[in-house]
């Protein structure tokens, strides 16, 4: 009891923790905006008072408050996937980044992007300028908006798939074996989509290195519809299988005895993971470590009060304040938000490594 009402507290300070991150958050960058602002704006669009101007509302809700949505649901997705890949796996090494999901995802995108991007190699042979003579313009832009998703997703499913046929059925057991698999892949997905960048245009080649390096730059309002409903989908599906899940942790011999069906609920976790990883790498590019710092420090930070809900808060807590990190640090420039988290995660994965042993 004492620790659920522990938990409530947490959850509680962290949400309105959010909305006052979110909301400084979107004060930041170059144009010079200030909390008040930002407030002044969201209160003149809900509740039509306030007064700012014309720019200043366009900068803020047009494009400030998507980015820092998106950044928000990137962190707590990344976290979700992290925390699940680490229980049902019972591997606390365990990421979306080092199991090879997110190099499987980014080479699913770029495949999509080189071949079928308006500057990508099938584009540019004119199929599609025949295609939209008969399909029309508005079929080919529904097609454009499936198609990144569902080739990161297939990539990021063909690495879980591989990762698992290399394990076999003591993966819970192999810790190391795992980890080494995910790498191997992940450097295999990268070398691929070094290959596919090498044959593509130099205009498509620089987007999608920026893209692939993670960036919320892109960020807008149609784009925010589907992370938010398969963030927020796949967080309802894991917390139906909670008890399951946490049986999972006491080992598979145990998790069987209670009834669970151990190997399958494994895949469907493991593709749930896949599907988040490969939404938020289509939106945001590759984002590392996340999903492997944010569940050890809820742990860590809240021993009695760890649940899924605190890691995603903290987890979109932390991300939406790397974006402003990495819209600040360099003047009239933006580091890709990639590059901070593999040099924080990178560091955290060493810690953690060495603590282990």
């Amino acid at each position: 009891m004492k620790a659920s009402v522990n938990n409530a507290w947490v959850i509680s300070a962290l949400l309105v923790l959010s909305i006052i991150s979110l909301i400084s958050a979107a004060s930041f960058g170059a144009a010079n905006l200030s909390f008040a602002d930002v407030v002044n704006v969201l209160l003149h669009n809900t509740l039509d008072i306030g007064k700012v101007s014309g720019i200043a509302e366009r900068i803020i809700i047009e494009l400030r408050f998507p980015r820092v949505l998106l950044a928000f649901i990137a962190g707590a997705g990344l976290s979700i996937a992290g925390s699940v890949l680490q229980t049902v796996t019972r591997n606390p090494l365990a990421d979306p980044y080092l199991f090879g999901i997110s190099s499987g995802a980014s080479f699913g995108a770029v495949m999509v992007l080189t071949l079928f991007g308006g500057s990508g190699l099938l584009a540019s042979s004119g199929l599609f300028s025949g295609l939209s003579l008969f399909a029309g313009a508005d079929l080919l832009d529904t097609l454009e908006w499936f198609s990144l998703p569902l080739g990161a997703f297939i990539g990021a499913g063909l690495s879980v798939l591989m990762v698992l046929s290399l394990c076999g059925r003591t993966m819970s057991s192999q810790i190391e074996r795992m980890l080494l698999s995910g790498v191997a892949i992940s450097f295999m997905f990268g070398a691929l989509t070094s290959l596919l960048l090498y044959f593509s245009s130099p205009q498509a080649a620089a987007s999608v290195l920026f893209w692939s390096l993670g960036s919320f730059a892109k960020a807008s309002w149609e784009g925010l519809i589907l992370p938010a409903i398969v963030v927020s989908g796949a967080t309802v599906i894991i917390l139906l299988f909670k008890r399951q899940i946490m049986a999972m942790r006491a080992g598979d011999e145990t998790a069987h005895t209670l009834g669970v069906n151990v190997g399958r609920l494994r895949l469907q976790m493991l593709l749930l993971c896949s599907l988040i990883t490969a939404i938020l790498v289509a939106n945001c590019g590759g984002i590392g470590f996340v999903g492997l710092m944010i569940p050890h420090t809820v742990r860590m930070l809240f021993p009695g009060s760890f649940s899924l809900m605190t890691t995603a808060l903290f987890g979109g807590l932390f991300m939406v304040w790397v974006d402003v990190l990495a819209r600040s640090l360099l003047s009239h420039q933006e580091l890709p938000v990639g590059i901070i988290t593999a040099v924080i995660g990178s560091v955290f994965f060493l810690a953690i490594l060495g603590r282990k042993n």
